[in-house]
């Protein structure tokens, strides 16, 4: 077979796979990330697809600058500017502190020399946030801890790759304070340099926008943006993580607002958010793929000695660094830090990182073994017990008035499509009058019964009254398109119109946040 028709059939089956565990998500309670990983892991040794692997180059230049630039994207500059201190404390001191305790662990503990354990504490240190914010999503957390936690995972992935890159290029036979000493001037310029090269793009993208109004034209751009911030980073010397983000940041936060109308913003956020769906789904669905548990099983004391290490890593960069910024800004609570603690989860980074290791890197196979078992523990063990932690701490707690506000709302809605449904019975026949009258008697009773018990909840009426304005809109647009398809609005007016829905549902959007 061809090679590019078998990379074509291996890719729709990949999306054949993920789409399946998507619609099994929908009734089983699993993070859809996670249940990724898991059949993965079940269907790898049966051999269902072809051999596949992940390739470092496919994750840092094809799929990371796709997830950062969604990612950053979609978050508010004020609300990063707002918990700055908290998320820079974990995102730069956290993973610097993260990387020594876990290079020391492992150095005395489990005998490696100071690069590989090093190398370790640096490719394990940057978190993964998807996992952890659908689940938030789940379950309605704090706006504010979601942000501290994707804030942290965006900015320490760029951390994560320039000390990384630091120690690997710069720290041969190096001790561990003097890559300290030795780093710090080059960690700097590099962050510095992706800062500037990110906001210089995205600023450039951003003023290119306002002079043309055309959604293909536009998301195009935010695609050359995205990557083209990694590859002039790249070819500069300095962080690409960085300059993505700060790219995507600027079109996000001020290109987005200045230059983009309303049909074009929800154009290019749908086109994103179906980018990031399928980039996580074939990540993690590779992860288990790629992993072979007999191997993980063979190396059982080396793994112990890599989970250990990255979780006491972890303990000390929140518990001892983030009551440092309680001193100076918002305080996060005991359970936040928690939360934080456990929520730490890793990703499809640390396995990039660590398959981009030259094979002349001594003792590189252990620690592409350490860093697959420590992610499968990452987001099997935590991302499954993180929900009963949140519910222990009591965060998954829904106010009992909501509840029952919901119940008798819910059963209101089903009452009223059910009498709807017994009108067009009787229209069309298919029940006498006699029946009609005393169903319909039945049905009007028992809603008139829920009506009076149906509780006042000012935030249940603004969750209904937006959805169901989201409703209608849809509607409203899809009767458009059968106008234009019947030759009864031109294409013109078919655009205008098209262009004030989206604008209302806009207003929908910033409204509810």
């Amino acid at each position: 077979m061809p090679e590019t028709q078998l990379t074509v059939r291996i890719l729709i089956l990949l999306l054949l796979v993920a789409s399946a565990v998507a619609m099994a998500t929908k009734w089983v309670q699993v993070p859809y990330t996670l249940a990724l990983v898991i059949v993965g892991l079940v269907i790898s040794p049966m051999h269902f697809l072809p051999a596949v692997h992940i390739s470092p180059d496919l994750i840092l230049l094809i799929f990371l600058p796709a997830l950062l630039f969604e990612a950053a994207w979609n978050l508010k500059l004020d609300e990063l500017r707002r918990n700055l201190l908290p998320i820079l404390v974990l995102a730069v001191a956290g993973v610097v502190l993260s990387t020594g305790v876990i290079g020391v662990i492992l150095h005395y503990g489990l005998g490696l020399s100071w690069r590989p354990a090093l190398l370790f504490g640096a490719m394990i240190s940057a978190t993964d946030p998807v996992s952890v914010l659908a689940l938030f999503r789940t379950l309605a957390l704090p706006a504010r801890l979601a942000t501290i936690v994707e804030g942290e995972s965006l900015l320490n992935d760029g951390t994560a790759v320039v000390v990384f890159r630091i120690i690997l290029v710069g720290a041969a036979g190096s001790s561990a304070g003097g890559v300290a000493l030795s780093s710090l001037g080059e960690f700097l310029t590099v962050v510095a340099g992706g800062l500037l090269a990110g906001v210089i793009v995205g600023v450039l993208a951003s003023t290119l926008t306002s002079f043309f109004d055309d959604h293909l034209l536009e998301i195009t751009l935010t695609t050359i943006a995205a990557y083209g911030s990694f590859l002039l980073a790249e070819g500069l010397h300095v962080s690409p993580v960085i300059a993505v983000l700060s790219t995507g940041l600027a079109l996000g936060n001020y290109g987005r607002q200045k230059g983009m109308s309303p049909p074009t913003q929800l154009a290019v956020n749908s086109f994103w958010e179906y980018a990031a769906f399928v980039v996580n789904s074939l990540v993690f669905l590779l992860i288990g793929l790629e992993i072979q548990v007999t191997t993980l099983a063979e190396n059982v004391r080396p793994l112990c000695w890599a989970v250990g290490a990255t979780l006491v890593a972890r303990l000390a960069a929140v518990f001892l660094l983030i009551p440092v910024s309680n001193l100076f800004g918002e305080k996060l609570s005991l359970r936040w830090q928690s939360v934080l603690f456990w929520g730490g989860l890793r990703g499809s980074l640390s396995i990039a990182l660590v398959l981009s290791l030259p094979t002349a890197v001594h003792e590189r196979e252990q620690l592409v073994t350490m860093i697959f078992g420590s992610v499968i523990f990452s987001l099997l063990v935590q991302g499954l017990t993180l929900g009963p932690l949140l519910r222990l701490l009591g965060f998954a707690r829904p106010e009992p008035r909501w509840h029952e506000q919901e119940l008798v709302g819910g059963r209101i809605l089903a009452n009223g499509g059910a009498l709807a449904e017994l009108n067009e019975m009787r229209r069309r026949g298919d029940v006498t009058e006699h029946v009609y009258k005393i169903v319909e008697e039945g049905l009007s009773r028992e809603g008139e019964r829920l009506r009076q018990l149906n509780p006042v909840g000012e935030e249940l009426e603004q969750r209904q009254l937006t959805r169901v304005q989201c409703h209608l809109l849809a509607v409203k647009k899809a009767r458009l398109a059968d106008l234009s398809r019947q030759g009864m609005l031109s294409e013109e007016v078919h655009r205008e119109l098209g262009r004030e829905l989206d604008r209302d549902r806009l207003n929908i959007d910033v409204g509810d946040e």
